[in-house]
């Protein structure tokens, strides 16, 4: 398979041809052929949907129905968007065995296929330059009750176009699985289990490092175990006790087990050991300081309870020997995540304290009692103060005097399930943090908010963990993810998206005016048209539902590109509204209030009576999307 890479320049040449009108529909209502099961976003503004009869793409902005692949029931692990691609994995069992089929997103035809596989996807990551792919599956996930789960995963290699298998590793043991929610529907239901409480495997130097049991790292191209340190993870049952790695240009930081370790890039061999620090949930990289949080707030796996665990501080190591420059304990009450406000200045919080550190020297420079109730998360905003925020309240303050600017606060609805109002608040919550959360580049190693500081990028790897499907009720942790790229800037085609190279080309070339936009669409609804959009794969006999194929070439085009310009907006998007689940004002019921974490102002309010607690949003066209039965609703955020 040839593919295509978009880049920028081809990107700003779709927009002349003046095909990207703003949307002025103030939401839809579609009834599908049954039960929503669940409901995905794609980077590309494709909608995922599956019900009890069939699996749908729909256009998100609109809701037409692209594509419908009927007489299929799937559950969402078994639906993935690889990311930085135009392509979905979906797993499909038949006859005792699982397919494995990568799906163009727009048509739905297939663009290969495997039965080599067993499971469902429970994380990725892709490596662009060498085009590979590496999926972990989990078989048999999903329980009736939530006593835990534990399972044995194995991680399959593949070429990105072919689907040809490079390899496959089995990871040693057992290892618990976390739970996709905490709230039970109905008497018999299903709740699916998920490995998000680890971190996604990571390309790094031609070699791919897994995170379940310790660190191990594998030849990327042969998947031959080349280092191991094996160590206790999700220590005392929590999610995510350790933190992602990060690496500078020649060693690569693992945390865990009450230690930090620094790992040769050149030869897989551990140059240093930092001991007796504690849960090491947050690292990141300035210079030669690897500052490191230790404690903080944690998701039981069991009940999906917050809890608290210590010792609480951050401790400051040189990373040329792994000794300690400075330790902070005045954490006393607990701690949130650690933020930079700029280069030589560090925030952090206890349930009681805002304090400013030097981080140079580990000095308090600052503390400022923020009577924020139950403090989760610390953020640095883009008008230079540092917002303090926890599941019904947010607060800024300036960091120089250590003044409050503004305050809100929303309080959860009086009336309803308390299990179910928790778990929609914290949905709430997380939309703020998913453009940063679930896909990220591979070599983020410190928050891309912190001012002045020079960043190392690896640029061609991306990984992806399946965070939309769990309602995390710990907004610490998501907090420490907020920072990471929510899409790479690069991007592969491999289905029908990858027809329109040749028009982009031409397009460059053209001065961006109506009339030559004009002698574009001239060229493109030519005799060479259909070569140059259509797919000459086959089609699946079950797609019974094809929106592309219904337009002429030239709309086809005018989709396609506004689908691409789409993704080019979220590569750009911050959030920038902190939701918070609440009765509304007046008679508007209860809903969601949209805080501006830069300015204080609550400016959206989403009227949700009776929310479906997988809500989620596309904030490139400003809409909500929540299922009820057989329907599936896009809900206008505006002012």
């Amino acid at each position: 398979m040839f593919l295509r890479v978009f880049t920028t320049p081809i990107l700003l040449a779709l927009m002349c041809f003046n095909l990207l009108p703003a949307s002025n529909d103030p939401g839809w209502n579609t009834k599908l052929d049954g039960r929503v099961q669940f409901y995905q976003t794609t980077e590309l503004g494709v909608l995922v949907v599956g019900t009890d009869k069939s699996l749908f793409a729909l256009d998100g902005e609109t809701g037409e129905v692209l594509w419908r692949r009927k007489n299929v029931r799937l559950a969402e692990s078994d639906v993935a968007p690889v990311p930085g691609t135009d392509v979905m994995v979906l797993t499909i069992e038949r006859g005792g065995k699982t397919l494995l089929e990568a799906v163009d997103l727009f048509t739905g035809k297939a663009i290969w296929r495997t039965e080599r596989v067993k499971g469902s996807v429970m994380q990725m990551a892709l490596e662009m330059k060498s085009e590979v792919l590496v999926i972990v599956f989990a078989r048999d996930i999903r329980k009736k009750d939530h006593e835990g789960l534990h399972r044995k995963p194995i991680v399959y290699a593949f070429e990105l176009g072919t689907g040809k298998e490079l390899w496959n590793y089995k990871v040693e043991s057992e290892i618990e699985m976390m739970p996709s929610r905490w709230t039970v529907e109905e008497d018999d239901d299903t709740v699916e289990y998920t490995l998000n409480n680890y971190h996604p495997p990571m390309f790094l130097d031609g070699r791919l490092f897994l995170f379940y049991e310790g660190v191990t790292g594998l030849d990327a191209s042969t998947g031959k175990q080349l280092m191991r340190e094996k160590f206790r993870v999700n220590e005392q049952g929590l999610a995510l006790t350790e933190a992602d790695a990060v690496f500078d240009e020649s060693l690569l930081f693992v945390s865990g087990q009450g230690r930090v370790r620094a790992i040769s890039r050149a030869n897989n061999e551990v140059v240093w050991e930092a001991k007796d620090l504690g849960m090491a949930p947050q690292m990141f990289l300035n210079g030669t300081t690897l500052y490191v949080r230790t404690g903080g707030q944690f998701t039981r796996l069991r009940d999906g309870e917050v809890v608290e665990r210590g010792p609480f501080g951050v401790s400051a190591i040189n990373i040329e020997n792994g000794s300690t420059r400075w330790r902070f304990k005045g954490a006393d009450s607990g701690i949130t995540n650690v933020a930079f406000f700029d280069n030589s200045t560090l925030l952090l919080a206890d349930q009681d304290d805002l304090v400013v550190l030097d981080s140079e020297k580990g000095k308090q420079l600052r503390r400022v009692a923020h009577k924020v109730s139950k403090a989760a998360f610390l953020l640095a905003n883009e008008n230079g103060h540092a917002v303090l925020g926890g599941a019904n309240e947010i607060k800024a303050f300036d960091v120089a005097s250590g003044r409050s600017v503004w305050r809100a606060r929303y309080d959860p609805p009086g009336r309803g399930a308390v299990r179910t109002i928790g778990a929609i608040a914290a949905r709430a919550g997380a939309l703020y943090f998913r453009y940063g959360g679930t896909v990220t580049t591979a070599a983020t190693v410190a928050s891309t908010t912190f001012r002045g500081i020079n960043l190392a990028q690896a640029g061609s790897s991306v990984r992806w963990s399946g965070l939309g499907r769990a309602a995390l009720p710990d907004l610490t942790t998501l907090a420490e993810t907020a920072s990471r790229e929510y899409v790479t800037t690069r991007f592969r085609a491999l289905g029908v998206a990858s027809r329109i190279q040749d028009a982009a080309r031409t397009a460059r070339n053209l001065q961006e005016t109506v009339d030559r936009a004009r002698q574009l669409q001239g060229v493109v609804t030519g005799p060479r048209a259909r070569d140059v959009i259509s797919s000459n794969l086959s089609i699946s006999d079950d797609i019974d539902e094809r929106l592309l194929d219904s337009l002429d070439p030239a709309h086809q085009l005018e989709r396609l590109s506004k689908f691409l310009w789409r993704r080019k907006r979220l590569t750009a998007l911050k959030g920038t509204w902190m939701y918070f689940y609440t009765e509304l004002p007046g008679k508007d019921g209860k809903g969601l209030a949209g805080v501006n974490v830069n300015s204080g102002e609550t400016e959206r309010q989403i009227r949700l009576d009776d929310p479906d607690y997988r809500f989620t949003t596309d904030e490139t066209i400003n809409l909500l999307y929540s299922a009820r039965d057989n329907r599936l609703a896009a809900i206008p955020i505006s002012p």
